[in-house]
């Protein structure tokens, strides 16, 4: 049985990793001024990092329409016995919504809602990915991601949040403040929606050892399936972070990806995440 598995451009996996799994990836769309760029194709981080520095507007994400899944499903449906897509999590993009409006027009195309983002999105590609090479059917694909979606953990590290007020979701003040006090803000993903899980306060480095200790001791990890995911981090310190999630798992990420345009375009540049299936 021939299984497709495609997910959105906000997966934040390696070329490497969707190459190496059969992993399909449909692109959002990226809104720089007047202009709406696909993502990881037309534009790609950098751009929007030199586009803020030189005092343009923060870019903004655009939805994946149900004709452009139409469009998308339709060359996929004939060719294989089913379609498995792996959406960002409902509760942040019209994504997934719109994906099942598309499949409903097909019977071998299912949309599933990741409830995540970023890696932990990839993550459930990923596992969709393993359980087909497993000879798995569609259905008993999408019954066994309901058990391992709730699995999957995610959370960032912000070095300042200055993306965010420029975004509007959070204010300047606060924005000020929190760079004022060297404070760094740890967002979570819980039950599909984003939260503040914690507050440090120190150099980034410092802060950033501190929050991957933290995250793994709170919620033990499997240790085959961590991931770190950055925006634009220096070498060094995902390095270190990669050192001390072996110190604390007793195994390495399997991957160390840079975020796609979506979380760059909401967090900013030095934004980095330990994304993993719990035990």
């Amino acid at each position: 049985m021939r299984i497709k598995i495609t997910t959105d451009s906000t997966c934040d996996l390696t070329r490497e990793l969707l190459k190496a799994n059969d992993i399909d990836v449909f692109p959002l769309s990226i809104v720089m001024g007047e202009q709406s760029l696909l993502d990881g194709i037309e534009i790609l981080p950098e751009d929007i990092y030199r586009h803020v520095s030189a005092g343009g507007e923060i870019t903004t994400t655009s939805a994946i329409n149900v004709l452009d899944y139409l469009s998308y499903f339709s060359k996929l449906s004939p060719v294989y016995d089913a379609v498995v897509h792996v959406n960002i999590g409902s509760d942040f993009s019209s994504c997934h919504q719109n994906a099942v409006i598309a499949a409903e027009n097909f019977s071998n195309v299912y949309a599933v809602d990741s409830r995540n983002l970023s890696s932990g999105q990839g993550l459930v590609a990923l596992e969709a990915a393993r359980l087909a090479g497993e000879g798995l059917s569609a259905k008993e694909i999408i019954t066994a991601l309901e058990s391992f979606i709730p699995r999957v953990d995610v959370s960032f590290l912000l070095s300042q949040l200055d993306y965010l007020a420029k975004g509007g979701r959070c204010s300047s003040v606060a924005a000020l403040g929190a760079n004022l006090l060297r404070l760094k803000a740890c967002i979570e993903v819980d039950c599909g929606a984003m939260r503040v899980w914690k507050k440090y306060r120190g150099t980034y480095e410092k802060t950033l050892i501190e929050y991957v200790r933290d995250r793994l001791r709170q919620s033990p990890a499997d240790p085959r399936q961590v991931l770190v995911v950055h925006t634009a981090c220096p070498p060094g310190a995902v390095e270190s972070v990669c050192r001390e999630v072996e110190a604390v798992t007793g195994s390495a990420p399997f991957a160390a990806p840079t975020a796609g345009c979506t979380i760059c375009s909401h967090c900013g540049p030095c934004t980095l995440g330990i994304m993993y299936a719990r035990k």
